[in-house]
């Protein structure tokens, strides 16, 4: 099954529950690498980029146990290990490891990490702190070697906010001799969840949520259980499914508190939510409005991993958008997509003019990476007739399911083969 064909032009009704976070889980799965003993992972999403990261645990000698959505990892075997590279190169999140692998045991081999095509997204920022703090590091065309006989807590202040490296930092630094900050550290949500696991497993963390993160090193971690917080960029998505098409959904579990910059956007756009305790309440039934300007920014901003979802909205809204895409260079790759189907959108550099059009047409579409093959899925569901999208690999890196979540919705979709073959 690699394509998803969906049956357009109905108004949305019903609910859904929100999965676990996908940019939560991998660095937490990656930090039980920190911890000797078992740690049980409870809301884990079963999509494959955890199952490539389970993969890639396993091939550190680590014993993984999942039963439905929790995973117990079991690292009192870990070892060094030439990690598999097909799992390595296809998932940016492998980076991850590398933090973590440093304070366990003291070197890493590995190839240069993948994921979408969305923008360049060095390692470089990575590399430079933890040379910083005693690693000495071996780069070669396809990958590197680091090893460190001690890493050493210091001073870091990031050129730019970056997730990624204030999470590798924050790992390699838990466990390191003496304290160690981080300036101008990103304060996503999934930032503060990975600071909350390694805090309840023993560690000493100041500033978790702000910008400025001080790691006091201590000697050892414990085993913990840590339930997975809700993934805002799944309710986002489904959200602006309801954006897209209209209707009336509730999202169950959705974090609201997470989403202030995406219900403002939305609530901008002429919807109406009604946020409580145990999710979130999307009502539209007008058409929506044009935004004078959007603009991604890092959190509490509007999330780049959203924008293309907000962008397939826009595609039938009365009148001119204009959005600017701050984070990634790369990310208006559906565009081309959402034009076959009748949108009209100007690309000019990092910035899109949308003029809104009242339908699109359903086409045969190609995902090219995780949060836009989700995009057109959506696009998809608002179009007339049929909209057939390939390359849901893609998609299936963070959503667990998302035609049954859709289907649940009110959108008639299905998973298919193609091309088509006769059995």
């Amino acid at each position: 099954m690699n394509a998803i064909q969906i049956y357009g032009g109905k108004r949305l009704q019903g609910q859904t529950r929100i999965q676990g976070s996908k940019n939560a889980v991998l660095p937490i799965l990656a930090a039980t690498l920190l911890i000797d003993g078992t740690c049980e992972i409870e809301n884990c999403p079963n999509i494959s980029d955890v199952r490539h990261m389970i993969r890639l645990l396993e091939s550190m000698c680590c014993k993984i146990e999942r039963q439905g959505q929790t995973v117990k990892v079991h690292t009192g075997q870990l070892s060094h290990c030439d990690m598999p590279s097909d799992s390595v190169c296809v998932m940016r999140s492998s980076i991850m490891l590398l933090g973590a692998l440093l304070a366990r045991i003291g070197s890493v081999s590995m190839q240069y990490p993948g994921g979408c095509v969305i923008g360049s997204r060095p390692i470089d920022l990575h590399l430079q702190g933890l040379r910083k703090m005693g690693v000495t590091i071996e780069e070669k065309e396809d990958g590197f070697y680091a090893e460190t006989k001690a890493l050493v807590g210091t001073y870091h202040r990031l050129p730019f906010v970056s997730v990624g490296a204030t999470e590798n930092l924050l790992l390699a630094a838990v466990l390191a001799k003496g304290d160690t900050i981080i300036e101008n550290a990103a304060r996503e949500p999934e930032i503060s969840a990975l600071c909350e696991f390694l805090i309840k497993a023993g560690a000493k963390i100041e500033g978790a949520g702000t910008s400025r993160l001080v790691i006091h090193g201590v000697e050892k971690l414990y085993p913990i259980t840590y339930r997975i917080p809700a993934d805002r960029i799944v309710a986002g998505t489904y959200l602006a499914a309801c954006l897209c098409s209209g209707g009336e959904i509730f999202l169950k579990e959705a974090p609201c508190i997470q989403m202030q910059s995406i219900i403002r956007v939305a609530e901008e756009m002429g919807a109406i939510l009604e946020e409580s305790k145990d999710g979130l309440l999307v009502i539209c039934y007008e058409r929506r409005k044009a935004l004078s300007k959007l603009q991604t920014d890092s959190y509490p901003g509007f999330p780049t991993d959203i924008q293309s979802a907000f962008l397939t909205a826009l595609t039938v809204a009365d009148g001119r958008s204009i959005m600017e895409e701050t984070i990634f260079e790369n990310r208006f790759r559906i565009v081309p997509e959402l034009q076959k189907m009748g949108a009209n959108i100007q690309v000019q550099k990092n910035v899109v003019i949308i003029d809104g059009t009242e339908r699109l047409q359903g086409a045969l579409i190609q995902a090219e990476e995780l949060r836009g093959g989700a995009a057109l899925v959506l696009a998809g569901a608002m179009a007339d007739g049929v909209t057939t999208v390939t390359n849901c690999h893609f998609i299936e890196r963070g959503y667990e399911d998302i035609c049954f979540d859709l289907q649940k919705l009110g959108i008639r979709c299905q998973k298919i083969d193609y091309p088509v073959t006769d059995i």
